[in-house]
């Protein structure tokens, strides 16, 4: 940076100015890597919440709007729910402040959490607080490139990976030795009182094992299993572990027994005293997700610990899914000849009832024709869990592709009405007005940041005293923070203005596809967040963009009535 002239400031003696106290409405964000034991250390997600009340309870200009929370979600990417619905609100206005406990709590990779703390929220006009790391955004420090915490991130990030690697190598270690290493022992088990990397047979659970195993060895179906175990009132493995307390998280607390986690009992050796292990990999410090190894990657170690089920038994039913599997793979091929498609709207349609992702099924009739419906696969493994509902695809493409044509055709009236208004003479002046308006207080930001930085040299040069040096100090920060907070107000408000221009992102999203004439997977996913399907086949479409259309709309509104 550029030296300043020797040439001391002149003293101001009045008062600096007060500012009218601002209150900020405040997320308060807590995240922990693992499931929560329960314990209540400043690490549990109760010990950073009790944190973070108490902060924003006693700090005047902070109001608590809500409380975000991650448990079991790493800090190496920002793809989390709670996260997620922060950012949500952050976006609609709802929250102008963030509080975590410190910035390892909010973000691991140096990369992505210096991107949000010196770009995205000094552009949403957005506080942050790191509450131990006594980081405040509106009256940090700043150096020659930005905010003094890249280096912070980069060292939460290089000791995360430090740690990932030393773990990994421990823990690969006590998998080859036979060592369980799970967060919890699985169903039917529980980890022995001496050596929490040891497994016992407990007895409730195990017993309900071997039920399931003597039910499928006689000829019951998985999905006959599963009703069976809760008309019977048996807890499923999940809300086994929410109830006795092992987890926390409330997602455990309504599960039932289904198909899939019967087929997931019948298939593992854990219950015939092998360990098996290292079924999922992960490794942060190379920079891979978790991933389903291949079965000769597994690590299994036989006879650690006290079976459940006899081989014979085991090697029966094993033998049954087999020869399902074989049936299934026959089955895939048997129409062949028949023209197939992808499904190009997985991960679109939900139940209206029960909330789960539906089912593509697959029907041919008299094998020569093809078509696929979707089901909800709750009814469809117990009928008296949820009711019967399902539609046709070809029909529902229908239903999509003229709902999409309308939005379109809304789409292009409304792009005409906002290049006309863009047109106006209003229109132009108040753009031209806002951008000459941040220009001067960018420039008055920019003075008031060289004022301030001139300072500690005029005082190490004895050009001023010590009780100048701190008067001027906090004056001009003062003006610094009152200036920032204009500035944020201002692009607040071009910001606005950019949902009356063809930018809007409900036009530009819907007339890119204004030639199209199919439904396709792109349009599809581009435009439709969810699609619910209900009893008698009726369709609920939930489009994207919504709060750019409904901005958009009521701007028009405003502008015709006062052009």
């Amino acid at each position: 940076m550029a030296r300043t002239k020797r040439k001391m400031n002149p003293l101001v003696q009045e008062t600096p100015p007060k500012l009218e106290q601002r209150i900020y409405s405040t997320g308060a964000y807590v995240r922990l890597s693992v499931e929560d034991s329960g314990e209540h250390s400043s690490e549990t997600i109760e010990g950073q919440k009790k944190l973070l009340l108490d902060f924003i309870e006693r700090t005047l200009d902070l109001s608590l709007y809500k409380l975000y929370c991650d448990n079991g979600h790493s800090g190496v990417n920002f793809e989390r729910p709670g996260f997620e619905q922060l950012m949500e609100d952050v976006k609609t206005g709802k929250v102008d402040c963030i509080a975590v406990k410190d910035l390892s709590r909010f973000g691991r990779n140096y990369k992505e959490t210096g991107n949000y703390l010196e770009r995205i929220f000094p552009f949403l006009g957005v506080r942050f607080i790191a509450v131990n790391d006594n980081f405040d955004t509106l009256t940090a420090e700043r150096g020659a490139n930005g905010l003094i915490v890249p280096l912070k991130n980069f060292i939460n990030e290089t000791y995360s990976r430090d740690i990932s690697k030393k773990v990994g190598a421990a823990l690969v270690t006590k998998q080859r030795n036979g060592d369980f290493i799970g967060a919890w022992a699985p169903y039917g088990y529980r980890k022995c009182g001496d050596n929490p990397h040891k497994l016992e047979p407990e007895t409730e659970t195990a017993a309900v094992v071997r039920e399931i195993f003597d039910l499928r060895v006689n000829g019951m179906s998985y999905g006959k299993i599963a009703r069976k175990l809760n008309d019977d009132g048996i807890i499923s493995p999940s809300k086994y572990l929410y109830v006795t307390g092992v987890v926390k998280t409330a997602k455990y607390r309504d599960t039932i027994w289904a198909l899939e986690t019967v087929k997931s009992i019948l298939a593992r050796q854990v219950y015939i005293g092998h360990m098996v292990q290292g079924v999922k990999h992960q490794s942060f410090h190379d920079g891979k997700k978790q991933a389903l190894r291949p079965s000769d990657k597994w690590t299994i170690v036989r006879n650690t610990h006290e079976p459940i089920i006899d081989e014979a038994v085991f090697a029966a039913v094993q033998k049954m899914a087999e020869q399902k599997n074989t049936e299934y793979r026959m089955n895939l091929g048997k129409f062949s000849d028949l023209a197939a498609s992808d499904n190009i709207l997985k991960g679109l349609i939900f139940c209206a009832d029960c909330q789960r992702p539906m089912t593509r099924y697959k029907n041919v009739s008299h094998g020569k024709k093809l078509w696929y419906t979707f089901i909800c696969p709750l009814h469809a493994g117990d009928p008296k869990l949820c009711p019967y509902k399902n539609i046709r695809e070809d029909e529902l493409f229908k239903l999509l592709t003229a709902a999409i044509r309308k939005q379109i055709e809304l789409a292009a009236d409304m792009k005409e009405m906002t290049r006309k208004l863009n047109q106006s003479p209003r229109f132009r002046k108040n753009s031209t007005a806002l951008q000459e308006r941040l220009e001067t207080a960018n420039k008055a930001l920019r003075r008031c940041e060289a004022l301030r930085d001139s300072l500690y040299q005029n005082y190490t040069e004895k050009l001023m005293t010590e009780n100048e040096y701190i008067s001027l100090k906090r004056r001009y920060t003062a003006e610094a923070v009152e200036t920032a907070l204009h500035i944020s107000e201002i692009k607040k408000q071009i910001e606005a203005e950019k949902e009356l221009t063809p930018d809007n992102r409900f036009l530009t999203a819907f007339g890119r596809f204004s030639e199209s004439s199919e439904l396709t997977g792109d349009m599809a996913h581009e435009l439709i967040e969810r699609i619910e399907i209900g009893s008698k086949s009726s369709v609920e479409i939930t489009f994207r963009y919504r709060d750019e259309y409904e901005i958009l709309a009521l701007r028009l509104k405003e502008a015709a009535s006062q052009i």
